[in-house]
């Protein structure tokens, strides 16, 4: 088996990786278990060689500089290669290992990634992988900065810095309680929502910036009764009437398979859609465990997409 932790970098990449990330010199030492005076010969010399301060030395910490933000994307660029290669390597040795870092919004973790963890467990017991939950604006800067090899969000606008791995389109719904006084009906318009009370996405979520031009429209455009940026609370506070709240069906399938919750969908301009994309940097080459990854993704995707109703036509 090959040795998981490839170097074929001078020390100095991997020194600078690490203390971006603890934003200190001492923690970074600890990790590389290393001197912490070598960690910081390695910094002096990075930046001689750049001929700019790589990090600003605060009383809470390390801050990247301006300089150290350009160096950090060529960093991430270097090291993600590293793992690429370190894949076909083991590739060729028929060891089946690697690690995939996932971004992912709040959604996605209640059934989806389950069901793609078991059959990557499955399939490829060695690869470990990693999950951070976020919203779905800061997700794409993730990817591409290298925090993550995988991306997950919703209704995210083209890049030039990014590739969408695959899509899925799901219809936008209120979710309440099934003794609310809207539960009978086969569709409800966004105005008829603000009538019993809605709970509004804080715009660090996708759904915010769908739902905000209907709150705009809306005749009874009062103040939205609980403001969040946590999809489980606006869940949890549906269930209790204590408002409306808005989202597709991912997330929530359980409770909809339970009779917990009603999700029914938006009449207003026939329908509106968020797309739940898989994204990966643009022009990277992936490796074996995150390929196998985006497809198992991929494939889970596609079966929730097909299993929507397809109560109205889709709004291009």
């Amino acid at each position: 088996m090959l040795n998981r932790k490839l170097r074929i970098h001078a020390p100095a990449i991997y020194y600078f990786d690490m203390v971006r990330r603890c934003h200190s010199i001492r923690e970074a030492a600890r990790r590389l278990n290393v001197a912490s005076s070598a960690v910081n010969r390695q910094i002096l010399k990075l930046e001689d060689e750049v001929g700019a301060a790589l990090f600003e030395r605060l009383p809470g910490g390390l801050r990247l500089t301006a300089a150290g933000e350009i160096l950090t994307r060529h960093v991430s660029v270097l090291l993600q290669d590293v793992e690429r290669v370190r894949g076909e390597l083991d590739g060729l040795n028929g060891v089946q290992t690697g690690h995939v870092e996932i971004a992912t919004v709040e959604g996605a973790t209640v059934e989806l990634l389950p069901a793609a963890f078991k059959r990557m467990r499955e399939r490829y017991p060695k690869v470990t992988i990693g999950v951070t939950v976020q919203g779905s604006q800061s997700i794409p800067g993730a990817v591409v900065n290298g925090q993550a090899d995988l991306g997950l969000a919703f209704a995210l606008p083209r890049s030039s810095e990014t590739i969408q791995v695959c899509v899925g389109h799901f219809r936008l719904g209120a979710l309440m309680a099934p003794g609310h006084p809207l539960a009978g009906e086969a569709c409800v318009s966004y105005a008829r929502c603000c009538e019993h009370g809605v709970i509004q996405a804080k715009s660090e979520l996708s759904v915010h910036h769908l739902i905000a031009p209907l709150h705009k429209r809306a005749a009874a455009a009062n103040k939205p009764l609980l403001q969040s940026n946590s999809m489980e609370l606006a869940r949890q506070l549906a269930r209790q009437q204590l408002g409306i709240a808005f989202q597709t069906r991912i997330g929530v399938e359980a409770d909809l398979a339970r009779g917990e919750l009603l999700h029914i969908p938006l009449s207003d301009q026939g329908g509106i859609f968020s797309d739940l994309g898989l994204y990966a940097r643009k022009d990277r080459d992936l490796p074996m465990a995150v390929q196998a990854m985006a497809h198992l993704l991929s494939e889970e995707i596609n079966l929730r997409e097909h299993q929507e109703t397809p109560s109205a036509p889709r709004i291009s």
